[in-house]
């Protein structure tokens, strides 16, 4: 499958994921696809009071017989739905607006400043645009769109 339509796909699934969250009191974090002959179609849930293993199987039984009414997905596939965990994926900036104070790994797609890969607290998000606190004293501001991968870091 070549990359755009696998973009496409994914936001096909997460459109209609997140009609169905919407209507269960729940948010859809992240939608992915993974693997080849039998792929993996993997939807992350989340609520104000977190997820339970009951909730993201009534949200597959419902979400299962959507995507078989739909047929929208051209191969085999396995779905699997999950709770976010400790280290959830933050993707949008509503997600860095939410999780401000909070330590996140970021990696951009492209260098900025000379490294991509960066660790800090979540200063806000606005216009587009995040904010982290690297060191006290050392902030870094970055587009969205430069982001590749973001998630909470773990804080025991």
């Amino acid at each position: 499958m070549i990359h755009n339509e696998r973009e496409a796909l994914v936001g096909n699934i997460t459109a209609l994921a997140e009609q169905l969250a919407a209507s269960m009191g729940m948010e859809v974090v992240l939608v992915e696809i993974k693997g080849g002959g039998r792929s993996i179609v993997r939807v992350y849930l989340d609520q104000a009071t977190g997820v339970s293993v009951d909730d993201c199987e009534r949200f597959s039984k419902r979400f299962s017989v959507l995507l078989d009414v739909e047929d929208c997905i051209p191969f085999s596939y396995v779905l699997e739905v999950s709770s976010p965990g400790l280290d959830r994926a933050l993707v949008r900036e509503a997600d860095f607006r939410r999780f401000a104070g909070k330590q996140a790994k970021v990696r951009t797609s492209q260098p900025l400043q000379g490294q991509r890969n960066f660790r800090g607290k979540i200063l806000g998000a606005s216009g587009g645009n995040i904010r982290l606190e690297l060191s006290p004293g050392q902030e870094v501001e970055m587009a969205l769109s430069q982001i590749e991968r973001a998630n909470l870091v773990v804080e025991i």
